[in-house]
């Protein structure tokens, strides 16, 4: 089992709320109107997790180890939630997300392959990293710069339990976990060809709750994340590139492969699927019928 290494090592990295950040640092001088808004913003979208953690437990109801490693990432990803509430609570009462707004972003996920799943998060994992880091060099603001960093931290973090699981299904399921992570690795790595954010919390995941089937979609402000990574933290070309190369990295110590670029992980992609297909053919011939 996975979850209790994970357990101890997350635990021995874990920050305190109260001790590690440095409240009494505010300024409020340097702390916009504008920047506050978005602090809501990602308040109530880390609120999130929690409906993806029902989500995962569903849908891995034969795996406990993974399951079990969803009590530290839920309580981990609702702390980023309540940090940044607390930050607007005792600077921005007036900007605290209410019950209402925090509810309205649990809703049902439908189910979905799990390994595709987890490789989905994965990606989002690497991409908020990124996402929090320019967060934390855009604001001005000292106490909020630190606890982006934390929270870019925390992701990168949660991406590397992630892979774990990867390896460990890669070892189980074979190629059906590499044609899974494969598939997502190559949308999620195309974030260039698409006018959406490539995240979790911006895919729908609900058909019949569609247009609203999405957790930004379902924000006080259902436009505000394409604004604040275009206008606000700038997360431009070079920063995506970023997130590429990193995706492109780990999925070629993970499918031990070379990918410098999407394409070259959409040709082993279509190779992987021309392979499963001729096993399938052979294991359906008449002389193994």
């Amino acid at each position: 089992m996975l979850y209790p290494e994970l357990f101890k090592q997350l635990e021995a990295v874990r920050w305190d709320m109260e001790k590690d950040i440095p409240w009494s640092s505010f300024e409020a001088a340097q702390l916009t109107d504008e920047q506050a808004q978005t602090i809501k913003m990602n308040a109530i979208t880390e609120w999130s997790a929690l409906p993806a953690t029902e989500m995962f437990l569903r849908d891995n109801r034969g795996d406990s180890d993974f399951s079990a490693f969803m009590s530290i990432w839920f309580f981990e990803e609702q702390k980023h939630s309540l940090v940044l509430m607390e930050y607007l609570k005792r600077f921005r009462p007036e900007l605290v997300p209410t019950e209402a707004e925090l509810d309205a972003v649990r809703f049902e996920f439908e189910p979905a392959p799990a390994l595709e799943t987890l490789m989905l998060h994965f990606c989002g994992e690497i991409r908020l990293n990124h996402w929090y880091r320019r967060a934390s060099e855009w604001h001005t603001e000292p106490v909020i710069k630190q606890i982006y960093t934390r929270l870019s931290q925390d992701e990168a973090r949660h991406g590397g339990a992630y892979l774990r699981y990867m390896k460990r299904a890669i070892g189980k399921f074979g190629n059906e976990a590499k044609t899974a992570f494969a598939k997502v690795g190559v949308l999620m790595a195309s974030a260039r060809r698409t006018a959406q954010a490539l995240h979790p919390t911006n895919l729908h995941v609900n058909k019949s709750l569609f247009p609203r089937d999405t957790i930004q979609s379902r924000l006080p402000d259902p436009e505000w994340l394409e604004r604040w990574l275009d206008t606000q933290i700038r997360f431009d070309a070079s920063w995506e590139t970023r997130v590429i190369d990193r995706l492109l990295h780990n999925l070629s110590l993970l499918l031990n492969q070379s990918f410098k670029t999407v394409q070259e992980l959409n040709h082993y992609r279509k190779a992987l699927n021309r392979e499963v297909a001729a096993l399938v053919v052979v294991d359906v011939s008449p002389q193994n019928a």
